[in-house]
């Protein structure tokens, strides 16, 4: 959830061997405390030098070109290697598997190729120096560097590759911190109800012969009919259900390139979105919110699965954020830093919002302080959104807004549809009342 990087709460994805402090409680949901034991070297590789003079197995940071889906050759930096073949249990050179990072795309891309894809005259040893320059992490500037490489080590090599949930299965994009025993499992089988995984799927149907319950845990806030589908959102306490909210902490992980992973859900509330039918509430993503916030944040971590997404939505999570936000009276911001992609979605929103109200000659909109009273939205953003607009001027000490209606009328089309609309009115939900809580935890 974007917070310092929690070294090592699931401290090495595939390592050498671990210690395991004693079992929390059953389940699969609670993350073992991990000791990680020092790593051995690597024992000897027998290497062989091509025509060309280029050695093989090829080493970890070699850049060399390699074939992409659509055919073309694109560089790649090798990040992890593997034996594939072996005599009398010698690894055979040629017969490596490479991990690959193509350096045009982003890391939910990266791979495993063999040497038949790359053009192997082109590899050239990486220089690290060059490397570290080009790597700088400016959104991330503020976390101490070295737990940040340690933890870019830990999380360099997707564990788990596919998950099935419900009547889905999906690619992965990202290295989750699994518990030790399931980081050999290349496919994992997700209880779309519960989020109990499982490494098998006799597994996953014993379960569910077992089951009852057909949605999520939590209260039932929103529920109502769109496009001839019917959406619902569950508000989930990470400390009732602390089961539920740790599985969705790892399956969104699987998908989410945050360089940290929040385990402490107590401190959160979990705003799960569904979608209905016949068969029972089939979670379609969600959103996570700090119970409380001191800078004013109303949504954490966001996701919509890949096979919900382009569906709109993404936008329905980030609509529904500021809805809570107007129940409660407080203006909000997502936590930062926000991703491109990210700040392409919320920019977005803010687009359609603001301009709305500006193109409604019934507001009376006399200010910026007017549009977050009216949207939720902070001041810093609406400025931000209308200065990239093109839509503010700096003038006499004073922002004005300078909107004609036909420039507005073509940044609202460019901004797109608002995805699937939230009903304010379907909304029935009491926000979180931190005082009653901690009287309970008192009495």
């Amino acid at each position: 959830h974007g917070r310092s990087p929690i070294a090592m709460v699931a401290a090495a994805a595939e390592p050498e061997k671990t210690e395991t402090a004693p079992a929390r409680g059953k389940g699969n949901s609670a993350p073992p405390l991990l000791v990680p034991v020092a790593k051995k070297d690597e024992a000897p590789v027998a290497q062989i030098v091509t025509a060309d003079g280029i050695r093989l197995p090829m080493d970890i940071g070699t850049r060399v070109q390699c074939r992409w889906r659509d055919g073309s050759l694109y560089p790649v930096r090798v990040i992890e290697r593997r034996p594939a073949g072996d005599t009398k249990g010698v690894p055979i050179p040629e017969e490596y598997e490479y991990y690959v990072h193509y350096e045009q795309f982003n890391r939910r891309l990266d791979t495993w190729v063999t040497i038949v894809e790359m053009d192997v005259k082109s590899a050239e040893q990486d220089d690290t120096k060059k490397r570290k320059a080009e790597e700088h992490d400016e959104e991330h500037a503020e976390f101490d560097p070295n737990a940040l490489r340690e933890h870019e080590e830990v999380t360099k090599v997707r564990n788990i590759l596919k998950v099935e949930l419900g009547r889905h299965e999906m690619d992965t994009w990202y290295f989750s911190p699994f518990p030790p025993e399931y980081t050999t499992c290349k496919k994992l089988f997700f209880c779309e109800f519960t989020l109990n995984f499982f490494k098998r799927k006799e597994q996953l149907q014993r379960h569910l012969r077992k089951t009852e319950m057909y949605h999520p845990p939590g209260d039932e806030i929103y529920r109502n009919t769109s496009r001839g589908k019917t959406a619902a959102f569950f508000e989930i306490d990470g400390k009732k259900d602390k089961m539920f909210c740790q599985n969705l902490c790892y399956l969104a992980k699987l998908f989410l390139d945050h360089k940290t992973l929040y385990y402490d859900v107590d401190l959160f509330l979990f705003y799960v979105l569904c979608e209905v039918d016949e068969r029972g509430y089939h979670i379609v993503g969600y959103f996570s919110k700090e119970k409380c916030s001191e800078e004013g944040y109303n949504l954490a971590c966001i996701l919509s699965l890949p096979a919900y997404q382009r569906k709109g939505y993404g936008k329905m999570l980030i609509s529904f954020s500021y809805e809570l936000s107007k129940k409660e009276g407080k203006v909000g911001t997502p936590e930062r830093p926000l991703s491109d992609l990210g700040l392409v979605s919320y920019r977005g929103y803010w687009t359609r919002e603001l301009l709305a109200i500006l193109k409604d000659p019934t507001k009376n909109v006399m200010s910026i302080k007017d549009l977050s009273e009216l949207t939720m939205i902070k001041t810093e953003d609406i400025i931000s959104t209308l200065q990239h607009l093109n839509l503010l001027a700096y003038q006499k000490g004073a922002y004005v807004i300078c909107a004609a209606d036909e420039l507005i009328e073509n940044h609202l089309k460019a901004a797109g549809s608002a995805g699937v609309v939230v009903d304010p009115a379907k909304l029935i939900w009491t926000p979180y009342n931190a005082e009653k809580e901690y009287a309970n935890f008192k009495g």
